[in-house]
């Protein structure tokens, strides 16, 4: 998540909120997509796919716009999580259940939830296929489907997490697991992977491992471990000024990074790793671990694959300014199943939610979308148990700060942003539809100090 309002006390949660209500905006206007509602059992004017960040947000807004009962959002979950808190659980730091909440509770009240999965989607004939052969038609579709883990793809995983000494972050099932390995470890290698796929929170994999640095330092077993940060990149972050200062992390704090190498095997019996030299095809390297945390394999869910509404990779097919379908005018995409050509994190989906909000206001009065998404994300770099780089850029990989200081420097306050105030704001205002990225607070906050 993004950085808003906790670094100056003059900016509440209720001011951000207030400062953040999205406005309106008028162009000229243009025809919608017109095919034939198919007959459907169930006809929503707005229909939302996926009950994450995106589509719970989008799903408050819509809610506001045409009312709670012309919107439903599909989502088989009964649990909605604050991800980004991931992060902190697997480093010990705070626990899974604070990241959980029911889902009903997160859902806008008087919002339809339909309790089911999406199996098909017919955009020509504004109908989606849900389980069960049941059909739902609409007037409006938003694509909020998220992204999948694809621990499979590893060999090994995911039973490999049935033995100690390996965990995994990204899920609610492993993170945990990260934690007792860490406290386990004893001496050896302790090694961090990032898969050769889009990801999800690009800096989470190497997030887990200053933590990880920091936890065995206090504990007096950093002199017994080898901290190794395997990448399928080629660069430590993809934003230079900030991928600068990390390497100054890395160098002083003594972390081995091993560019071009990918996790393709986990033999968890023997605490064994083995990589692709993705510069070198067909030669691996196997690695002896005493802890091994897996970033998983990622890509767009199932259902998107092959689908008419995706690209040739099965990510959602949207204008990157106005998250517009580029075929479909009544449908729109948000989060990490598009392909935005930015970063997926729930800062970006924040950003996107006030943008997209504007977009179906004027696609609703026949007009069009002028308010134009600048690839705004953020990733709070957790350095230390104190500390955070405040990474936020937008499409073109240069830095988009919100605040008038150096962000590229460790910081106190913006880990107890991280950690207290973003899951505030994310559960109170962007949940709620109320917050569209930081973007106004960065323009008032540049200039009352001009």
């Amino acid at each position: 998540m993004s950085a808003v309002g906790a670094v100056s006390s003059c900016f509440s949660l209720r001011s951000c909120v207030w400062l953040l209500k999205p406005g309106m905006q008028k162009m000229s206007s243009f025809g919608l997509h017109t095919a034939a509602r198919c007959a459907a059992k169930d006809y929503y004017e707005v229909l939302v796919l996926g009950g994450g960040a995106g589509g719970i947000a989008m799903s408050a807004r819509m809610k506001r716009k045409v009312g709670a009962g012309n919107v439903a959002v599909v989502e088989p979950s009964k649990t909605h999580y604050y991800q980004p808190l991931w992060t902190l659980v697997g480093g010990g730091a705070k626990q899974l259940a604070a990241s959980a909440r029911p889902m009903e509770s997160v859902m806008p009240k008087g919002v339809e939830w339909i309790k089911s999965q999406v199996t098909a989607l017919d955009p020509d004939k504004n109908c989606v296929w849900l389980e069960n052969d049941t059909k739902v038609s609409y007037k409006y579709l938003i694509i909020a489907l998220g992204i999948s883990l694809h621990y499979e793809k590893i060999k090994g995983l995911p039973e490999g997490f049935n033995y100690p000494k390996i965990g995994s972050n990204y899920s609610a099932q492993t993170v945990e697991k990260t934690w007792r390995a860490l406290q386990d470890f004893k001496e050896g290698n302790a090694i961090f992977t990032f898969p050769n796929t889009p990801v999800k929170c690009a800096g989470a994999p190497q997030k887990i491992m200053y933590l990880s640095d920091a936890y065995l330092r206090k504990t007096g077993k950093r002199s017994k471990a080898n901290i190794m940060f395997n990448t399928s990149l080629g660069v430590i972050f993809a934003v230079k000024k900030y991928a600068d200062a990390l390497l100054e992390i890395v160098k002083d704090r003594d972390l081995a990074v091993n560019y071009k190498r990918n996790l393709i095997e986990v033999r968890a019996d023997k605490q064994e790793a083995v990589f692709e030299n993705l510069e070198k095809p067909g030669v691996t390297e196997v690695h002896q671990y005493e802890m091994l945390h897996v970033t998983p394999p990622m890509g767009p869910p199932a259902v998107l694959v092959n689908s008419p509404v995706s690209d040739e990779s099965g990510w959602v097919d949207v204008d990157k300014e106005t998250l517009q379908h580029k075929k479909y005018p009544n449908i729109f995409g948000i989060g990490d199943c598009t392909n935005l050509p930015t970063s997926k994190t729930a800062a970006a989906v924040a950003a996107q939610s006030g943008v997209l909000d504007k977009t179906i206001s004027l696609v609703m009065k026949n007009e069009l979308p002028v308010k134009k998404y600048d690839g705004y994300t953020s990733c709070p770099l957790v350095t230390d148990y104190n500390k955070v780089i405040l990474a936020e850029f937008d499409y073109n990989a240069q830095p988009l700060e919100t605040f008038p200081l150096d962000q590229s420097k460790e910081r106190t306050t913006m880990y107890h942003m991280k950690a207290d105030m973003m899951p505030l704001l994310y559960w109170n205002a962007l949940l709620k539809g109320y917050w569209g990225g930081p973007a106004p607070v960065r323009k008032l906050m540049h200039l009352g100090l001009k």
